[in-house]
């Protein structure tokens, strides 16, 4: 596996995203009569398990399209330079995106190792859905990761991922950010960095 990445990865910390990368790794039964939010989240965690289990960025890179809402995230990641991405250029960077996200859980998962998850029951807060789930590491560790999940016709999608207070879509933003605000905006540069 390649360990290239672009250079601005390395601001995302580790402690903020373990959480959301060991969160992600339970994978409980469903129950019967269960909230369809949180039986979705089991459906992701499931899926998350596989792609931990194969380390892959490809692996991780499904999970992340078959789950995540990637055109908003991609979209909210660029913050004040989201009206210089092209039409042209849209379906590069939203794969970009899920390259990195995938690159990085990728990465984190080898460090990671989950003992025992408890997912708890879901929150509406107006249109969002929060799912609370605490995870327990073999090194003994624990967090709660709050995920953000959005309707999408009669399903869902993650939104994002609050771990230690830390919303993971917003440092992914700031990274997004800070990279086009040392090249004067250049999408195209950020664009071709994502898909390296």
């Amino acid at each position: 596996m390649s360990k290239s990445r672009p250079p601005f990865s390395a601001a995302l910390t580790r402690r903020a995203a373990l959480a959301g990368l060991a969160a992600a790794f339970a994978a409980p039964a469903f129950a019967a009569g269960e909230d369809a939010a949180v039986a979705y989240m089991k459906k992701v965690a499931k899926d998350m398990l596989a792609a931990h289990r194969q380390g892959t960025v490809a692996s991780f890179k499904r999970a992340i399209q078959r789950h995540a809402d990637v055109p908003s995230i991609a979209d909210y990641s660029l913050g004040q330079y989201k009206s210089k991405l092209s039409p042209a250029q849209k379906q590069a960077y939203y794969s970009g995106t899920a390259t990195f996200m995938a690159r990085y859980f990728a990465d984190q998962s080898r460090d990671y190792v989950v003992s025992k998850y408890e997912v708890g029951d879901a929150d509406t807060n107006g249109k969002d859905i929060n799912v609370d789930t605490k995870v327990y590491l073999m090194n003994g560790q624990s967090y709660t990761v709050v995920w953000r999940l959005g309707k999408r016709g009669s399903g869902f999608k993650v939104e994002d991922a609050k771990v230690l207070g830390f919303s993971l879509t917003y440092l992914q933003r700031g990274i997004f950010t800070s990279f086009l605000s040392k090249r004067d905006g250049d999408v195209a540069q950020l664009v071709a960095a994502l898909n390296r």
